[in-house]
């Protein structure tokens, strides 16, 4: 695990899109994209650039339950908004919220994460830990499933809704063992509400308790931090 120290999401946007054109470069066609104001400085870094994605794949982690894309609380319009409207990309694939059977759509989005390896994967952490919305308690080989998110995620979450009772209690997430099928990781935290889950990820036992701990057991995986998240490094 490589950690990268910088002043300001800012300048971490900009350390995160060099990675992701060093990787493009090299030959990487799919990433693994995360919603949440963690990684808006990145995008708005890859929309300013004259990178070209026409000929890339995404993936992204996860989609409330009962938000269908058209909705502007849905994160398949935030990632129309932030990046696909002004990038185009040759696929982007997010869960279908509106499927009538959750089950299967959470086979069929997994068909679709083995048959397009991501080779760069974009993580946020939860103040809880959680990578994707795979809540405490996940277990850490879990494929894309649905998730029942806890009180602390939903209050995180308020902001972008009218009022908390607005906000989904469920959703479909990539599980720990597929967002671990990425050949790259690359998280972001910024701010001290993010220090106690930073420690945990990098320094605590490989836990069900810390789910971005099993990252870990990852061979390639570079975390960019401010200063007030690797305070209790």
């Amino acid at each position: 695990m490589k950690i990268i120290r910088v002043a300001n999401a800012e300048e971490g946007g900009k350390k995160a899109f060099e990675l992701i054109k060093e990787g493009m470069a090299a030959g990487a066609k799919v990433l693994g994209l995360a919603t949440g104001s963690t990684p808006e400085t990145l995008y708005k870094e890859m929309v300013e650039s004259d990178l070209d994605f026409s000929n890339m794949v995404s993936i992204n982690l996860d989609e409330y339950v009962g938000l269908g894309g058209n909705d502007e609380q849905s994160y398949r319009h935030f990632m129309n908004e932030k990046l696909f409207n002004k990038k185009p990309f040759k696929d982007t694939y997010v869960p279908n919220g509106k499927a009538e059977d959750l089950t299967a759509e959470c086979k069929r989005y997994e068909e679709i994460i083995d048959s397009h390896t991501v080779d760069i994967q974009i993580l946020g952490i939860g103040q809880n830990g959680h990578i994707g919305f795979n809540e405490p308690g996940t277990p850490l080989d879990s494929l894309t499933h649905v998730v029942e998110l806890t009180e602390s995620t939903i209050n995180a979450n308020k902001r972008y809704f009218e009022k908390v009772e607005d906000v989904p209690t469920t959703a479909v997430s990539m599980g720990i063992g597929s967002i671990l099928k990425g050949k790259k990781m690359i998280l972001m935290a910024y701010g001290e509400a993010k220090a106690d889950a930073v420690k945990g990820m990098v320094d605590g036992p490989v836990t069900i308790d810390m789910p971005a701990s099993a990252l870990q057991n990852h061979d390639d995986v570079i975390v960019i931090i401010d200063e007030a998240a690797a305070s209790k490094l």
